[in-house]
């Protein structure tokens, strides 16, 4: 029984032996894969036209809220709502009755004050001249001169009252306090308004007007050089904005750069001014700032298509020795057009595969089809 399940045993081992014998024959016969037809381009570093966008918000340079500084109905309204204003315009009333009455009582108290004041200066002047010879009690040229004094200060509180009194009177008229655009009024005629807390409107400039937006703190620098001139690249087109791919047809110029970095966000808020003679920049607009590329140094642009991405990391495969690919990790800029920049992973003279890509892995022997060096997209 153990000799017929040892004899079976050598013949299985003996056939898996020629079996596995055979299958290394087939595969040295048979020799490497083929090599995958590809086709290259080398790196070469060009002239690369391109902006950095980033997201911004039409904002007025100089922006107020109309509010009542006195309480009362509103008596008038003397503008047209969206219309331009001039500064000193008139643009509400509020009933001015009561405080013309207080006015009035105010203006009446003062001259009663100075009246008293000329008395006690007369007074005052006239027991002096008698001092002078006598025959008058010292006492009562001291009673004199304290009622003088009296009277002067009199005289300044109701003085003090009329103006502010006359204050309350000029706050009832309401002014375009600059030249701008007005809103739509939030109150009408015979509206009961409160000092300090009604909102009449919304003056703003509108010419120039400002488009704000944030960088990143590491891109600090080179704004900082823009605003101060530094930057002998800088050019009236470096700073313009676009609204759903219509770009406006005029660059801004930087306005200013934020005192401080956000810490939550570690970006700074950088604020361009451009000019809107047509009226076409409202505040509260949305759109894209586009800085054009100053950089002085030419970048790599390759074919957008050549790269991969494998979790959130971008790769391009580079043709090495005996034409076998590497897959090459690359940090990516602006796409421009059928093109990308290239930040960093890839050097002039390199080759990389621009077609076939789907077919490769690392160590992959290529055979390169046709060579292609394809102009480099502007923006």
């Amino acid at each position: 029984m153990h000799l017929r399940n040892f004899q079976l045993f050598s013949i299985v081992a003996v056939i898996s032996f020629t079996t596995s014998c055979g299958d290394k024959t087939n595969q040295s016969q048979q020799g490497p894969p083929p090599a995958v037809s590809v086709t290259v381009e080398d790196v070469q570093p060009t002239d690369a036209v391109y902006y950095d966008e980033y997201p911004g918000n039409v904002v007025a340079l100089n922006e107020i809220k109309l509010t009542a500084q006195v309480g009362g109905y509103v008596t008038g309204i003397f503008f047209q709502d969206g219309g331009t204003v001039r500064k000193g315009q008139k643009l509400y009333s509020i009933d001015p009755q009561v405080y013309n009455a207080n006015y009035q009582q105010a203006m009446a108290d003062l001259q009663v004050q100075q009246a008293n004041l000329t008395k006690a200066q007369k007074d005052a002047d006239r027991y002096h001249e008698l001092d002078k010879h006598d025959a008058i009690a010292k006492q009562q040229v001291d009673y004199a001169d304290a009622a003088l004094e009296v009277a002067k200060k009199q005289v300044a509180a109701a003085t003090a009252s009329v103006s502010a009194i006359a204050s309350s009177v000029s706050f009832s008229t309401i002014t375009a306090p600059f030249d701008g655009t007005i809103g739509i009024s939030q109150v009408k005629i015979g509206t009961l308004v409160v000092a300090g807390q009604t909102i009449f409107n919304t003056v703003s400039t509108n010419n120039p007007m400002a488009v704000d937006f944030s960088v990143d703190q590491k891109n600090i620098y080179q704004f900082l050089q823009m605003e101060q001139g530094k930057n002998s690249l800088l050019s009236d087109s470096t700073f313009t904005i676009a609204f759903a791919g219509v770009v406006y047809p005029a660059p801004g110029k930087i306005n200013l750069i934020d005192r401080a970095v956000d810490p939550q966000t570690g970006t700074i808020k950088i604020r361009l001014a451009f000019p809107n003679e047509k009226g076409l920049l409202k505040p509260g607009m949305n759109t894209t700032v586009r800085v054009k590329n100053t950089s002085a140094t030419k970048a790599t642009q390759i074919t957008f298509k050549a790269v991969s991405e494998q979790l959130g990391e971008f790769f391009v495969y580079k043709v090495g020795d005996s034409n076998k690919v590497h897959q090459q990790k690359v940090q990516l800029g602006k796409q421009i057009g059928s093109h990308i920049i290239v930040t960093d992973g890839l050097q002039q003279g390199d080759k990389i595969v621009v077609q076939g890509v789907q077919n490769l892995h690392e160590g992959t022997a290529v055979k390169i089809a046709a060579q292609q060096v394809p102009p480099a997209s502007k923006n």
